[in-house]
């Protein structure tokens, strides 16, 4: 579904849940409106209750790769009325869309290229000015970005999303959130 599709969608119905799989941190930086926010990883323990949503259920993510590979678990775990947002909320801003924000922060794609960049980059100075050896950092860097394109995973972002800076300061009481999303009344929060 792309973001004018479901913009339109949301203003004509009611039931249409918006479950974000992002991490905490991002989704406090910038979500849609009536949005519910459940983590991609915590997601699995919860996908036998979020199947019970009556409603069609829109997912959301980054990019809309979390958001495949979390439709493909609701899926298997029964829910048939699932979408996912095409292109995530880099498509739903780029469009204009509303957004709402709690905290702005640095999104998790721009830290990985940053932090990778650093280290390619050290890597390589390191190597034609201290040793030879040092250009396994940018080899390995380079390889590991390779494989993450590949796998459409990324380590390194799944160990930044870890980090202080990235969790919420609030808690994430997915349990209170599943239930919330579940009961849900069409009410944009």
């Amino acid at each position: 579904m792309n973001a004018t599709r479901l913009s339109t969608i949301l203003l004509e119905d009611a039931t249409v849940r918006l479950l974000d799989v992002r991490m905490p941190g991002e989704f406090e930086n910038a979500h849609i409106s009536g949005a519910y926010n459940v983590p991609l990883d915590l997601l699995g323990e919860h996908a036998k209750d979020v199947r019970m949503a009556p409603g069609p259920v829109v997912l959301i993510c980054q990019s809309g790769q979390r958001a495949s590979r979390a439709e493909a678990l609701l899926r298997n775990a029964g829910l048939a009325n699932v979408h996912v947002l095409e292109g995530g909320m880099k498509d739903w801003q780029a469009r204009g869309m509303p957004v709402r924000r709690v905290k702005a922060q640095m999104s998790l794609e721009r830290q990985v290229r940053i932090v990778a960049g650093a280290l390619a980059a050290s890597g390589g100075i390191a190597a034609l000015t201290v040793s030879p050896l040092f250009a396994l950092i940018p080899a390995v860097i380079g390889s590991g970005l390779v494989f993450a394109g590949i796998t459409d995973t990324c380590g390194m972002g799944m160990l930044l999303a870890r980090l202080p800076y990235n969790r919420s300061a609030r808690t994430c009481d997915t349990e209170t959130i599943v239930q919330r999303f579940l009961v849900h009344e069409g009410k944009m929060r």
